[in-house]
Order: structure tokens, then sequence, then C-alpha cells
């Protein structure tokens, strides 16, 4: 356990960086998951903006230190994929 104050105030922190990392990490497979079904239903409208915010979260999550970038990047590159392949269908 923590004894002096800066490591509780340290601990505190963490705790609630942790949940904050935790809520936007849950978001963002929401995000992710909602590219994908409208993709694999196959409507064009809901896919691109879907897909825009999306690709916007997971930036934001990137430039906030929530996940890497390279697991941003990779992210985007399969969601884009899967949305094109809709676009090409259309």
């Amino acid at each position: 356990m923590a004894n002096t104050k800066s490591s509780k105030k340290d601990l505190r922190r963490s705790a609630k960086r942790r949940t904050r990392n935790i809520a936007t990490k849950s978001a963002l497979k929401t995000y992710v998951k909602k590219v994908r079904v409208a993709a694999k239903v196959g409507d064009e409208k809901v896919v691109s903006t879907t897909l825009i915010t999306a690709i916007s979260a997971l930036d934001k999550a990137a430039q906030k230190g929530v996940i890497h970038k390279n697991q941003a990047a990779r992210r985007k590159s399969r969601i884009a994929k899967a949305a094109n392949k809709v676009k090409v269908a259309a």
C-alpha cells in the first residue's frame, strides 16, 4: 500500500486514467463494430458516416495514448478495407 502523500495521489490518478481508458477502448470497439455491421448489411451511406466517426475516434485515442498509433492505423486500415468492399459492390 502507498505510504507517501504523492504515491497515494498517483494511485488516485492512475485509477481515474484506467477507468477513462477502459471507457474509451469500449467506445472504440463499438464504433468499429458499427462499421463492420453496416458493411455486412451493405448500406453504403451508413458505412461512410460510421467510418468517418470510427476513424476520428481511433485517431483521438491514439493521440491521447489510449492505444498505440500502429494499432489505430491497423484498425483504420481493416475497417476501410471492409467499407471499400461495399463501395465496389455498389
